[in-house]
């Protein structure tokens, strides 16, 4: 059986796969657009996407709004006819002007999380641009659907529904994660399908769910799909690629690293984080991490009492300190073998999809 085809509203998809967004740095233009060239939606992530630029620490804002518009005219310049999103933390400081200047780029989908993008379907009226809520449970699913109904009579065009085994921000108590707390995966999906079942049989509109979070290979594409998911969202499998945008020594991290070297840690911005064990998560345990300056990127994030910026510590890692830098990973990084080329990836995943069947 082949691996089914996903229709976004008017956009339609060769594949039910999404590109997890992945910051800083880590899925831009070079990425998302080989994503997007085999059938699948190629995101960017807008986190700090500027860090490249010259005034990036004393203009902040305007290094990121800048970055961001180049790489989504980089990314459609690549990928011509692809489909192409952006991911923003809804808890960024400069989160409504970013969103805004996506839209002007006809961007083809938003997806949003780190926060609930309460105003969101606001910043892209009058676009043709797709919304997508990020979600760990229904009652958060349902809220954000409601909300959006009552205040601006418009539903999600699609809900990502993130569990416990993704990398970097995790929507769940770290105390949850750490214990076994947390329902089966599968069970949230399910449970969000038929909540999201009710809005679409009521409206008599379409909101695929997206699967996110440990899914790493064909089989589990199709296990979520035969559980009501529409699509899938995936980022580990695609940071060992030629094509990812992060430094080579970030992609051999993931490569050489074993299972027993991923684990939890604190983030500044009060919620857990999935990374790899290294130097600076050894001295992210010792409290021996200070914040020498803050770029204020994130709301709820306090320099005098975070543990470390989280801007420097991505940066760091991306551009190849993979030591002294923060390396967030899914839980299946140590799953990966060798860096391969895009293509080959989509061919092992749409292989091992068929070969599940038999």
């Amino acid at each position: 059986m082949s691996i089914p085809s996903f229709n976004l509203g008017n956009l339609q998809l060769k594949l039910p796969i999404i590109q997890g967004g992945m910051g800083i740095g880590v899925s831009l233009s070079k990425l998302a657009s080989a994503v997007a060239n085999e059938g699948g939606i190629g995101v960017l992530s807008a986190a700090q996407i500027g860090y490249r630029e010259k005034d990036f620490k004393t203009d902040n804002n305007g290094a990121n709004l800048r970055a961001l518009i180049s790489e989504i005219k980089e990314t459609r310049r690549l990928s011509p006819t692809g489909v192409i999103g952006v991911n923003f933390l809804a808890s960024t400081r400069n989160y409504a002007e970013m969103v805004k200047a996506a839209v002007n780029e006809k961007i083809d989908v938003i997806i949003s999380g780190a926060g609930i993008p309460k105003n969101l379907p606001e910043l892209v009226e009058g676009s043709e641009t797709k919304i997508a809520p990020i979600v760990s449970s229904r009652k958060a699913a349902v809220t954000i659907l409601k909300l959006w109904k009552r205040k601006y009579d418009r539903l999600a065009d699609m809900i990502i529904v993130e569990g416990p085994d993704a990398g970097g921000h995790l929507g769940f108590k770290k105390s949850d994660l750490l214990e076994g707390n947390i329902p089966p995966f599968k069970d949230i999906v399910k449970e969000i399908v038929e909540g999201v079942k009710e809005f679409e049989e009521k409206y008599n509109q379409k909101i695929p769910v997206i699967a996110a979070g440990g899914i790493f290979s064909g089989k589990d594409i199709r296990e979520f799909l035969d559980l009501g998911a529409t699509g899938v969202q995936m980022a580990t499998r695609f940071v060992a690629t030629d094509e990812c945008d992060a430094h080579e020594n970030f992609k051999q991290a993931y490569v050489d690293c074993g299972k027993d070297d991923i684990e939890i840690i604190d983030s500044p911005v009060g919620l857990p984080g999935r990374a790899l064990n290294n130097k600076f998560v050894e001295r992210l345990k010792a409290k021996s991490l200070e914040i020498k300056s803050c770029y204020r990127c994130l709301r709820g994030c306090d320099p005098k009492t975070a543990p470390f910026c989280i801007t420097e510590a991505l940066v760091k890692s991306v551009t190849g300190d993979v030591e002294n830098g923060l390396v967030f990973v899914g839980s299946n990084g140590y799953r990966l073998k060798e860096i391969k080329p895009i293509k080959e990836v989509f061919k092992d995943i749409i292989r091992e999809y068929e070969e599940s069947a038999k």
